[in-house]
């Protein structure tokens, strides 16, 4: 699952590994996650450090009653010189640089980041270490778009430079299944539970305190 919303979404800003915290509209949305997993059987919740995704799964296993394990593998994509600059930032001030990015360059890794196929290597083997680790068993993974769009290649067998033509929606819920020849994808971006906006202001108060990268 993506983590809930930030201000650096909603200005189109890369955030990359930079720890940028959830808004107010990401606080409800992630309330509105736990409230929809509540009743399942999830037996562990695992998320990236980094704060948006770590108090996401906060409300999430408030309303499991399941503690949370960081996961750093979860992080979003390393952006290096990329991160805090917008979309159109990039574009105007390294051209070509935007160019090998827009056209999914498996190679390319913007100045102190990771490229695609790093980005790839490292989710895929982090999810399925994780799905091997619990047999059987429901789990979650709260990380964020990247994470999301590399887990939904791998299930699908879509290639690493393809066009995206799926959501990665904000605190949606994705479902896949592992077995040791791989992820078979079972649901994606189901976002019903959002639209439920009956919440108490003090039901997406932060349940977790400060995330473990705050203190980095």
């Amino acid at each position: 699952m993506p983590h809930g919303e930030t201000a650096w979404n909603v200005d189109t800003r890369i955030q990359g590994h930079l720890d940028i915290p959830l808004s107010d509209t990401g606080r409800q949305q992630a309330a509105l996650l736990g409230r929809a997993l509540a009743d399942e059987p999830i037996a562990a919740i695992y998320a990236s450090d980094l704060s948006r995704a770590w108090e996401t799964a906060a409300f999430v296993g408030r309303a499991l009653d399941v503690a949370v394990t960081q996961e750093t593998g979860l992080r979003e994509r390393c952006f290096g010189e990329f991160e805090g600059k917008t979309f159109a930032e990039i574009e105007a001030l390294l051209p070509e640089q935007a160019q090998r990015w827009r056209t999914r360059d498996p190679l390319f890794a913007p100045a102190g980041g990771e490229s695609l196929l790093a980005l790839r290597e490292r989710v895929v083997a982090v999810a399925e270490r994780l799905a091997a680790d619990h047999p059987g068993e429901l789990i979650a993974m709260v990380g964020h778009g990247g994470v999301m769009d590399v887990l939904y290649r791998a299930a699908t067998r879509v290639d690493i430079q393809a066009p995206r033509t799926w959501a990665l929606g904000n605190a949606a819920i994705n479902r896949l299944l592992w077995t040791p020849e791989g992820f078979t994808l079972v649901g994606w971006a189901d976002t019903l539970h959002l639209d439920d906006t009956a919440l108490d202001d003090n039901r997406f108060a932060n349940p977790a305190g400060p995330s473990p990268a705050s203190h980095a």
